[in-house]
């Protein structure tokens, strides 16, 4: 796949960005489910404002059960059993807000979505991620991008995760990775500037007091 290339600060040319929309799913986002990431609802609009942004450059990513959990997987989902259900199962859907996104989507039984897919999509550009959980598909995905030598930016205000303190200490983690992941904000990201962190708000910090979180796998990675 050949890069789309963009005007840079200068005057030359550099790949686009790509967006990845990380498994914005009914089962992170409804009260009743054990996954439940508490602040699933406050990161739509953000992300929303993104995928305007990017589009069509945007992968919309699902984490999906397997169909015969293999290895240590065999534990995790006897831990979690309602969760081995097929991928066009309700709780693997996208939530409303972008189920009518053009395009199929990525789906893992792992936590990551890096892979070939999304590597032939991003090219030599920059990864952008968004969506949950911070902790632990966000944070997979990115650490993986960065690994394979892709630039990667996480926007935290965009991003939920299992509570407040696991979103904080994962972008805190992400951070540390510098200057191979930059965590930033959606503003930075629609400015297309990147995030000076002794002038910019922490977007490791909460938007709000902490609420009561339900457990989303406390011990055990959660998607």
């Amino acid at each position: 796949m050949s890069d789309a290339m963009v005007p840079a600060a200068g005057g030359s040319a550099e790949p686009a960005a790509w967006l990845a929309v990380i498994d914005m799913q009914r089962v992170f986002a409804e009260p009743d489910s054990p996954w439940l990431a508490p602040r699933f609802a406050e990161i739509v609009g953000p992300v929303n404002s993104l995928v305007e942004a990017f589009r069509p450059r945007v992968t919309f990513t699902r984490f999906v059960a397997p169909q015969v959990p293999e290895g240590a997987w065999r534990a995790y989902y006897a831990q979690w059993p309602f969760a081995l259900q097929p991928p066009d199962a309700r709780i693997y859907e996208l939530v409303d807000q972008f189920a009518g996104e053009p395009g199929p989507t990525l789906n893992a039984t792992t936590f990551s979505k890096w892979g070939p897919d999304l590597s032939a999509r991003v090219g030599s550009g920059t990864l952008v991620l968004a969506g949950v959980s911070t902790d632990c598909c966000v944070l997979s995905t990115a650490l993986a991008a960065a690994d394979a030598g892709t630039p990667v930016r996480v926007a935290g205000d965009a991003c939920a995760g299992a509570d407040d303190e696991s979103h904080a200490a994962a972008l805190r983690l992400l951070q540390l990775q510098s200057p191979l992941i930059e965590v930033v904000s959606v503003a930075d990201v629609l400015a297309g500037a990147a995030l000076a962190p002794s002038a910019s708000p922490d977007p490791a910090a909460p938007p709000h007091t902490p609420t009561p979180q339900a457990s989303h796998p406390p011990a055990t990675p959660a998607p």
